[in-house]
């Protein structure tokens, strides 16, 4: 499970205990390992307490068990039969290295007539009465077979129809009809402080109800999805179970814990079932997930550099680097540019970029606000559809001859020659030949490629002397540094 919130097979869950501790009851009876009783010093009994007795029975029906298995293989990280799977799934989630296994990334082959293993357990709910689930991606990921358990027993092999790792989502399907299906709810009217109840099968114990509150909304944990933060305990097994609302609605699909142990901490994250749904429509019609993009590599904008360019406050998503022969690059969108605006869509911070753009149907033209060098600029830019992840390119530069000496700065930089520039594809810029003092305290150093100074592009070694002359000497000085395919903002301070 991945500290960057995650068990693999997990689900959120907050005991009722935490929450009435803290607001109701002035006494609190812990009994036994695990379980939590609660006990009042006066006999005023439950009123005002919340009874999930009536939510339970009408969604637990449609709470499934999910277990899944796969041959051994005769490199599977080292782990032999009778691994213990769920402190594997520890490891892997959290990205700590397995110590003497073999490389993960190195083939893997069925052991030849081995029989299938139990891999992991994870949660479900049913969609459709005609047999459709929806679960984790990380629960079915990697499975051989797939077996879902209903609450009356039954057993039914099941066939992945398609998941989303970056969404964290996964539809299955088993050859059933009749089935008890959940009801979805409107994620929009969800409350920080509303009561929220999780049903699933962490450790194996099926049909366990959990409760807690929501803690908070539109949390950034993930690449395309801000999740829902509850108190509800989550645990392995919890993972892919409902996120249950007072009113019996589905809110959303618990997926990641925030721990330093790998146990549950008191914060649990779900993903929100309006998201989810619409990446299950999408396995379901197309058997995977259709996101549009631009070619960029983003950061976020800091305070410092934001006030230093002019553009007041940090918002929006600072672009690093441009694909080349991507989208952005033939639109014009430049490394430095800060995009404000997708369709007329606040980009508040860099991670809400690749949510607004992955939503744009793939051919669509959408118009973007950048900030460029002190001013606002409209491009028109056409979305692709998403692709693997391209590895970045570093071009061989040439060695130029410095043309100018160290200045007040602490910088001696040189004029680009044709070749490096048409490498680079800019029409300025100067290469930083020596960093010292300020500058080098700012992150520059020798080779890293200077395009603009406080908002005005860097045209010449002569142009640059010439820019630098007319600075306040006693002011922070704000350049635009390319470093192989990237970009970024530093700022140059004066020594006090």
């Amino acid at each position: 499970m991945p500290m960057h919130f995650g068990i693999a097979d997990t689900a959120p869950t907050l005991s009722l205990l935490q929450g009435v501790r803290r607001r109701l009851w002035p006494a609190v009876l812990v009994l036994g390992l695990g379980v939590t009783g609660v006990l009042s010093a006066a006999p005023v009994g439950a009123q005002g307490l919340p009874d999930f007795t009536e939510l339970v029975e009408r969604v637990g029906p449609a709470v499934v068990g999910i277990r899944t298995t796969e041959r051994a293989r005769t490199a599977r990280n080292g782990a032999g039969p009778g691994a213990d799977e769920d402190m594997l799934e520890f490891f892997r989630r959290f990205g700590v290295p397995l110590p003497n296994r073999p490389n993960p990334g190195a083939p893997q082959q069925p052991a030849p007539d081995a029989e299938p293993q139990q891999r992991g357990q994870g949660s479900g709910f049913i969609l459709s009465a005609d047999g459709y689930v929806m679960t984790n991606a990380h629960v079915v990921d990697g499975a051989d077979e797939l077996f879902v358990t209903l609450t009356d027993k039954r057993e039914f092999k099941a066939k992945v129809i398609g998941f989303d790792k970056r969404s964290d989502v996964a539809l299955v399907k088993i050859d059933a009809t009749g089935l008890p299906a959940v009801r979805i709810g409107d994620v929009s009217r969800l409350k920080v402080g509303e009561w929220v109840i999780a049903i699933g099968s962490p450790f194996g114990l099926e049909n366990t109800v959990t409760a807690g509150i929501v803690s908070a909304k539109s949390r950034d944990t993930g690449d395309y999805l801000q999740l829902i933060q509850t108190d509800v305990a989550i645990n392995p097994g919890n993972s892919g179970g409902p996120l249950i609302n007072m009113r019996g609605e589905v809110v959303g699909i618990n997926s990641q814990i925030y721990s330093r142990s790998g146990g549950y901490q008191g914060i649990s994250f779900a993903i929100p079932i309006d998201e989810a749904t619409r990446v299950s429509d999408s396995l379901r019609t197309n058997g995977r997930v259709i996101r549009g993009r631009i070619g960029v590599t983003i950061d976020q904008v800091t305070k410092d550099v934001a006030e230093s360019i002019g553009l007041g406050k940090p918002t929006g998503a600072l672009v690093r680097s441009v694909e080349a022969g991507g989208p952005a690059e033939k639109a014009g969108v430049e490394a430095g540019d800060i995009i404000t605006k997708v369709d007329g869509r606040t980009v508040e911070k860099s991670a809400d970029l690749p949510r607004i753009v992955g939503g744009v149907k793939p051919g669509a033209k959408a118009q973007l606000q950048v900030f460029r060098r002190g001013a606002y600029r409209e491009v028109g830019v056409t979305v692709v559809e998403f692709e693997a992840d391209r590895a970045a390119r570093s071009s061989d530069k040439e060695p130029a001859k410095p043309q100018a000496s160290v200045g007040s700065l602490g910088l001696a930089v040189a004029d680009l020659t044709d070749t490096q520039r048409k490498e680079l594809k800019v029409k300025g810029g100067v290469r930083v030949d020596t960093a010292e003092g300020a500058s080098a305290r700012a992150g520059l150093r020798e080779g890293d490629v200077l395009l603009s100074l406080d908002n005005i592009e860097v045209s010449s070694a002569k142009q640059f002397e010439m820019l630098v002359a007319k600075i306040d000497k006693a002011k922070p000085v704000t350049v635009l540094v390319r470093r192989g395919d990237v970009v970024n903002f530093l700022i140059i301070r004066p020594a006090r």
